[in-house]
């Protein structure tokens, strides 16, 4: 990935974090938990790509010198922000079982996702042969959801405790 495609990449993950934040009404509190979830999730990312470099399921150009290493962590970070928003959203509706339908979405999502990006930019990632890859590239998007929504949650609180939460019929 060169610089300028990295900081495209993060300008328009920037522009649907404001777009979701303003859509799922999240108060202040909840963004700051957010960009944290975010940090740690980026974090889980980063440390997944190199992972998964060492063990042979995929290979990727990550940037070479430290400031668009730092970059691409702050666009990995940014691009993961809208999904919290929206996690928070449906585990404040449906609670536990909403989550882990989202865990779900994001493992069957994720794979095709990414494979199709290998194809129409293969010199970005390429992907090792077989079923381990896309099992890891499942796991990974299960781990960076799971990750940054625990800590969005422990940062902002509960869905249920929000102030915009479904109150209990009285």
């Amino acid at each position: 990935m060169t610089t300028l495609q990295i900081i495209v990449m993060t300008c328009a993950y920037a522009v649907a974090l404001v777009a979701v934040i303003y859509f799922t009404r999240a108060p202040s509190r909840r963004v700051m938990g957010v960009l944290a979830g975010a940090a740690a999730g980026g974090g889980l990312g980063l440390g997944a790509i190199v992972l998964g470099e060492a063990l042979g399921v995929w290979r990727i150009s990550l940037p070479s010198t430290a400031g668009v290493l730092v970059l691409f962590y702050l666009g990995f970070a940014i691009s993961c922000s809208p999904i919290y928003l929206i996690t928070w959203r449906v585990a404040r509706r449906f609670g536990w079982r909403g989550f882990a339908v989202c865990l779900i979405v994001v493992g069957v999502i994720g794979p095709p996702r990414d494979y199709l990006f290998a194809a129409a930019y293969p010199e970005w990632m390429v992907f090792a042969r077989g079923v381990a890859p896309i099992l890891a590239d499942a796991a990974t998007y299960v781990g960076i959801v799971a990750l940054g929504h625990a800590v969005m949650r422990f940062v902002s609180g509960p869905a249920r405790g929000s102030r915009l939460a479904r109150q209990p019929p009285t």
